[in-house]
């Protein structure tokens, strides 16, 4: 007896889940697990120090997360100063790269005035200052501030690697860098090799090689990326939990307002204007913004930030490679334009100090110009003191938001992270360079697709619309 088969069965594969699902599944779990870990209370209170023991499953989200942001830090430092030298060796390509620079600078202004005006009409209608319930004796002084002085020292690199050491009180050494002066030694080092012409190319070739090998490096990091969600934001949840709202809600839901109308309301509104999907473009940066709500970092960021704006959204790489790191360090649409000026807003108002529209002119400045002071040094207590500072404002006022810091700290850099897609993918649409197949392109499996095309194609700027 014989046995015809007309069609052969195949065996299932198991398959993992998309890497947005699998982001979004670890956002679920970190924030079990860190409710988990904070009922546990913690281990006990170190005799030494009096500071309080973690318990091991904050412990553990620590780590997980930490190190996550470390690799990630890592990788900073070679992927700025190299997309940046061979991007600048790129424009040899490029047809009107002052005009792409100027107009990109011109959207981060742009962007960031209409940021600040929402910010500002916030705290004047919601007076979150009016409504807390926050002691005056919690009052302090941060111990690091901004000055328009740290801004100008930090253009100046202390050595061509922008890199810093301090040593410990326990004899260790840490090393820490300063995107700013990175990007300040890698420009003037991408306009010499311009300037060299052939002598150069053997210098560009070991350049794009070696970004090559960094870009393939950064992707096995990023692979561990929804792992790391569960232990960014678990021990967030862990270690700060949602106590502290209680007195300050009223501010709290004042910057998250502001946050969701920017990331809701004018980023749809600009891409419309511009002729682009609102669905693709957020489908196409969601990596990068789950990546910066749990990580807080959107220099840890930008690396993922620049990939999903090259890829998934369709900016030339010459391009991108130039207008993403630059976004990274001086385009915060959250920490330097809504923060500040309800914070601002929220300090006059808790000291009883009337601000004249003088105030509200310079808060506007600072957001706008002032946002690259914060650059290597670090977040949005620094651009808050050098708000206060410039409206003469009390630094005191600081103190009384620093509980909340962390969890408004999630939204904001969401925000700074899409907005430093969004200009990119803008300008590239209205000079007529975006890739329109890349950007209405179905969404893969995975951040973005998975081409290994390293060499950047030509771009030729038309006219702006």
């Amino acid at each position: 007896m014989s046995t015809s088969v007309s069609e052969t069965e195949k065996p299932t594969r198991f398959r993992l889940p998309s890497f947005g699902t699998q982001v979004l599944v670890g956002l679920v779990l970190g924030v079990v697990l860190g409710l988990v870990a904070r009922n546990m209370g913690a281990d006990g209170v170190d005799a030494t120090t009096g500071e309080v023991d973690p318990n091991w499953l904050t412990e553990t989200l620590s780590t997980i997360g930490g190190t996550f942001v470390t690799l990630l830090r890592a990788v900073v430092p070679p992927l700025v100063f190299l997309a940046i030298v061979a991007s600048i060796a790129n424009l040899r390509d490029v047809t009107g790269a002052a005009r792409l620079a100027w107009k990109t600078l011109a959207w981060f202004a742009i962007t960031a005035l209409i940021a600040v005006g929402i910010g500002i009409a916030l705290g004047l209608v919601v007076r979150p200052g009016d409504h807390t319930s926050v002691a005056s004796d919690a009052a302090s002084v941060p111990s690091s501030t901004g000055s328009w002085l740290d801004f100008l020292s930090g253009l100046v690199p202390a050595n061509v690697l922008g890199l810093a050491g301090s040593a410990g009180d326990d004899g260790s050494v840490s090393m820490s860098f300063n995107v700013l002066q990175i990007l300040v030694v890698a420009i003037a080092i991408g306009i010499a090799t311009l300037k060299v012409g052939e002598a150069a190319d053997a210098f560009l070739t070991f350049v794009r090689s070696a970004l090559a090998v960094v870009q393939k490096v950064l992707w096995w990091i990023i692979l561990l990326a929804p792992v790391a969600t569960v232990g960014l934001l678990g021990n967030a949840v862990a270690s700060y939990g949602w106590d502290a709202l209680g007195s300050l809600g009223t501010f709290t839901l004042a910057i998250y307002a502001g946050l969701l109308i920017v990331l809701l309301g004018v980023y749809p509104s600009l891409l419309l204007l511009n002729g682009l999907s609102v669905k693709q473009f957020f489908t196409g940066a969601w990596p990068a913004m789950t990546l910066a709500f749990v990580s807080r970092s959107s220099v840890g960021t930008m690396p993922l930030t620049q990939s999903v704006t090259e890829r998934n959204l369709g900016v030339p790489r010459a391009y991108a490679s130039f207008a993403v790191p630059l976004g990274a360090t001086t385009k915060m649409d959250g920490c330097a334009s809504i923060y500040p000026a309800i914070s601002a807003i929220f300090v006059a108002q808790f000291f009883g100090i009337d601000l004249s529209l003088t105030d509200y002119v310079l808060i506007a400045f600072v957001s706008v110009i002032g946002s690259a002071a914060t650059a290597g040094v670090t977040g949005a207590t620094v651009m808050l003191t050098l708000t206060l500072s410039t409206l003469g404002l009390p630094l005191e006022g600081v103190g009384l938001l620093l509980a909340i810091d962390p969890i408004l700290d999630m939204g904001r850099t969401a925000v700074n992270v899409t907005g430093q897609a969004l200009v990119p993918t803008l300008v590239a649409k209205r000079e007529g360079i975006i890739d329109q197949e890349a950007y209405d392109a179905p969404r893969g499996r995975t951040a973005w697709r998975e081409d290994t095309d390293l060499e950047a194609r030509p771009v030729t700027a038309t006219t702006a619309a």
